[in-house]
């Protein structure tokens, strides 16, 4: 069954007390503004009407809250490339695409960068237009605390425009620091979607990266 129907009967399915409630309320009070004599006993049925119609609304209202939608994935305006600049070690090279391998592979990460130096060591994933990386103001702070930034859900942050070398539409975005000299940064196409199991397999790396680097260029 295609993805498309999966998810309209599921939307549907999760909707029903919520359709049944408002229309069950709106059938009551049309049935009592309709009703010229009112009964004892009508009057006990629409009560009792009245409290499974609220059940159902308060049922749907529960189930959203304890099951809250999923992050929606979007298609990333990019192509996918694979890019080392030509004056690295073959064992720098050999380390790099390692490395961006098992983050693309392993979590949600569709792009990954390496920044090192004044420099970009490595594009690789879903690219955008811009090829060289410029400094603003998020990465140079974690350059110099040497502390990672975690965004999220870029589409509400407006200093997202400084990752104008990420496909135009990213949805979150880690930024680790490689010793005091450039950064790993890692993109997703799913707001919300990095777990703690994946910032610690990202940071692992990332660790990683900064060691082979510092021994490189020391």
């Amino acid at each position: 069954m295609p993805e498309k129907i999966k998810s309209s009967e599921n939307s549907l399915l999760k909707n029903l007390p919520l359709i049944a409630g408002i229309l069950g309320g709106t059938l009551l009070m049309i049935n009592r503004l309709v009703t010229p004599t009112l009964l004892d006993s009508q009057a006990r049925s629409d009560a009792l009407g009245i409290i499974l119609c609220a059940m159902l609304l308060l049922t749907s209202i529960l189930a959203r809250q304890i099951q809250p939608e999923p992050p929606q994935s979007v298609v990333l305006e990019g192509a996918e490339g694979f890019e080392l600049i030509d004056d690295l070690s073959d064992k720098i090279k050999i380390e790099l695409a390692w490395a961006s391998h098992l983050i693309l592979t392993n979590t949600v990460s569709k792009s990954v960068l390496i920044y090192y130096q004044g420099k970009t060591l490595l594009r690789r994933g879903i690219l955008g237009t811009e090829k060289e990386i410029k400094v603003g103001q998020i990465v140079d702070r974690v350059i110099k605390t040497q502390k990672p930034v975690y965004l999220v859900d870029l589409k509400h942050y407006p200093g997202k425009v400084e990752f104008d070398y990420f496909p135009e539409n990213i949805q979150g975005l880690i930024c680790l620091p490689l010793n005091d000299g450039g950064v790993m940064m890692v993109a997703t196409n799913i707001p919300r979607s990095y777990t703690k199991q994946n910032e610690n397999w990202i940071n692992g790396i990332g660790a990683k990266i900064a060691l082979t680097l510092k021994e490189e260029y020391t």
